[in-house]
């Protein structure tokens, strides 16, 4: 193998914006600011999610940003700024890089994700969207 996950982590990180939770939580009600979700739905169900947040599987997030794709998502052509997280904060690496790659900026991902941000006391809802 000529390269492994954590030399793709590693090059994600080096050219993404990592946000601690609480620099992310500064963000939360920036309304140029979108947090998106990138955990597998019954992750969200199971743990909750940050107030707010769209939520994207990863599978999915290519074809949701593009434009030319048939499942293309309008709010990634906004032109707005993009929070990305996942559970522990791998999968939100590769996306945002995935995403910069693709052409949208800025683009950040939160240090050990949603895990992170629960773990800090910031702001969840149950995975269904209630406080």
């Amino acid at each position: 193998m000529n390269k492994g996950y954590r030399d793709l982590l590693d090059e994600a990180n080096a050219v993404v914006e990592v946000v601690s939770p609480g620099e992310a939580a500064t963000l939360l009600d920036d309304d140029n600011t979108i947090f998106v979700d990138l955990r597998d739905p019954r992750e969200v169900e199971r743990e909750g999610r940050i107030p707010g947040a769209r939520h994207c599987p990863r599978g999915m997030l290519e074809f949701w940003i593009d434009p030319e794709s048939p499942y293309h998502k309008p709010f990634f052509a906004s032109g707005r700024n993009f929070v990305f997280f996942c559970a522990g904060g791998w999968r939100s690496a590769l996306a945002a890089k995935t995403a910069k790659d693709m052409g949208l900026e800025p683009v950040r991902h939160i240090l050990g994700g949603f895990t992170a941000w629960r773990d800090a006391g910031l702001p969840t809802e149950t995975g269904d969207g209630k406080s």
